[in-house]
């Protein structure tokens, strides 16, 4: 394989880069708002204390 291949996806990546050089910001932005959140260990501890413990068939009577 050639040493300077490059395929049309990074081709096409590279231009829309260029074309929009704003892209990483709000791509930073967008996962930031997303998953990089703060966790409240005490918060946490409380939702597990929380959980109800699911029957093994959960759609039988009893």
């Amino acid at each position: 394989m050639a040493k300077n291949y490059e395929s049309e996806i990074t081709q096409f990546l590279k231009q829309f880069k260029q074309a929009h050089p704003d892209t990483e910001q709000r791509q930073r932005e967008g996962r930031a708002r997303l998953w990089d959140k703060h966790i409240d260990p005490e918060l946490q501890e409380q939702f597990k204390a929380g959980r109800v413990v699911q029957s093994a068939y959960v759609y039988q009577t009893k």
